[in-house]
């Protein structure tokens, strides 16, 4: 079935490096013309009359527009930093090389204030990324992710088949943020936030979808939080989901309910075959209320917009029962033994109420933190031992995990950049594949965990 109605943001394109070398990479693209160009300057933000955000975007909006390419077409980007602090781009699950990856860490130059910075890649892999900052936030809750500063990348694979008819691209964000105090009494500040959205609206404002009945809709949805994960609902009608982080899954899987932990996206079809006024939303009241959702509107439907509870699910979407991905497993197959395996275990030293708790990775907080040393085209199994009550999105920059286990059940095919591990416990395995030279950092990407401790390098020998 051919596209139509088409609805996707306005394309811009970047994506992923391949020439050998520093140096002839800088002089490749100092060669090169721009093909975009994204701009870091401070947004005024109306999320809803009334509610007016002073944020950091991209080319004065928030989100930053979609970067759409072609997969194995290079292209070239500029980056104009027009704030007064350095900044960092990450081209988050695309496998671009150390130096342009966007990370302090690994040794990507920063965009320093005032400057430019050219950069020039090959897209891969295919499928739906995301871009944002990658400076800590230090606890500053107007920096980092707390901030616009974060935008939709898809690189359109060389064969698509196109078989739904309205694609729209979906960013969930919390606004607003302010320090509270949330967990047990010897828990250390977290945040809290007065405001969310979808794209750059509350619930109730800006436009509509618009939809027809008997058609497909693909959705590319974002949690572009940075410390709270979603679920998203939309009444009378399921998702049916047919990739994570931009992967497409060996199982697709029709739900109610699709949750997201922060920097996780999936690609869900929805038939639309319920007319009617509907709110594509929060399952949570609270995060509904304060403005994460959308309205979808059928054309010749009228009406106030209707919203109607979910059911249960196996992870009760009430509670923080994280997303059970085996369900989209190969059940048959089985991952490939791993050359080694290396045992991660994760634990708090709480803030006692007076400062930010502090992570440890196998003992020690970044960057004190042992690395993990690799060895080209060898493949290592990851197991998590999460020894605190806190859920963990891991991301490894520069490369993807194949889950093996999750929570204790195994897996296979499963191909993510983000792994949600489970409170409390031992037994999430993933493996990836040491085939992308050069140091890749390893994090939780819950934006407080990594500014306090919560990350460490892999390292090529």
């Amino acid at each position: 079935m051919k596209r139509r109605d088409f609805l996707a943001l306005s394309g811009l394109a970047a994506a992923n490096f391949a020439i050998e070398g520093v140096a002839q990479r800088a002089l490749a693209a100092a060669r090169t013309p721009s093909d975009f160009s994204l701009r870091i300057s401070p947004v005024r933000l109306e999320l809803a009359p009334g509610t007016v955000i002073e944020t950091t975007g991209y080319n004065g909006i928030a989100p930053g527009p979609v970067l759409r390419m072609r997969e194995g077409k290079r292209v070239t980007v500029d980056v104009h930093n027009d704030t007064d602090l350095p900044e960092f781009v990450h081209w988050h699950g695309t496998f671009v090389p150390s130096d342009v990856d966007g990370s302090e860490e690994e040794g990507t130059p920063a965009v320093t204030p005032h400057t430019s910075r050219k950069f020039s890649f090959l897209p891969e892999p295919s499928g739906t990324r995301w871009y944002h900052t990658h400076v800590m936030s230090d606890g500053k809750l107007d920096r980092s992710t707390f901030t616009g500063q974060f935008g939709f990348l898809y690189v359109e694979p060389k064969s698509e088949p196109g078989n739904y008819d309205q694609e729209i691209f979906l960013s969930a964000h919390h606004w607003q943020p302010s320090l509270a105090h949330k967990g047990p009494g010897n828990n250390g500040w977290e945040v809290a936030y007065q405001s969310c959205s979808i794209n750059d609206k509350m619930l109730g404002h800006g436009e509509p979808i618009r939809v027809k009945q008997g058609q497909r809709v693909l959705f590319r949805l974002l949690n572009a939080s940075a410390t709270e994960d979603i679920k998203l609902s939309l009444p009378g009608h399921q998702f049916k989901v047919i990739a994570l982080d931009g992967n497409p899954v060996p199982t697709p899987q029709t739900l109610d309910v699709l949750q997201l932990a922060v920097a996780e996206r999936a690609d869900a079809i929805v038939e639309m075959n319920h007319p009617g006024v509907w709110i594509l939303g929060s399952a949570d009241d609270e995060d509904r209320k304060t403005g994460m959702g959308v309205i979808v509107e059928y054309a010749g439907s009228q009406g106030e917009p209707q919203w109607i509870d979910p059911p249960r699910t196996p992870w009760d979407y009430k509670t923080r029962t994280p997303f059970d991905y085996t369900i989209f497993g190969a059940a048959s197959a089985t991952p490939a033994e791993p050359d080694e395996r290396i045992e991660l275990k994760f634990e708090k030293i709480p803030g006692e109420r007076v400062t930010f708790n502090r992570w440890t990775i196998n003992g020690k907080q970044w960057p004190d933190v042992d690395p993990i040393l690799v060895k080209p085209g060898k493949r290592y199994r990851l197991s998590f031992n999460n020894d605190t009550g806190d859920m963990h999105p891991l991301h490894l920059h520069r490369h993807s995990f194949e889950m093996v286990k999750f929570n204790g059940k195994p897996t296979a095919g499963v191909i993510k950049d983000i792994v949600n591990v489970p409170g409390r416990t031992n037994n999430t395995e993933a493996d990836f594949v040491a085939n992308n030279r050069g140091d890749s950092l390893f994090h939780c990407h819950m934006q407080l965990h990594m500014d306090f401790g919560f990350k460490m390098l892999v390292k090529y020998v």
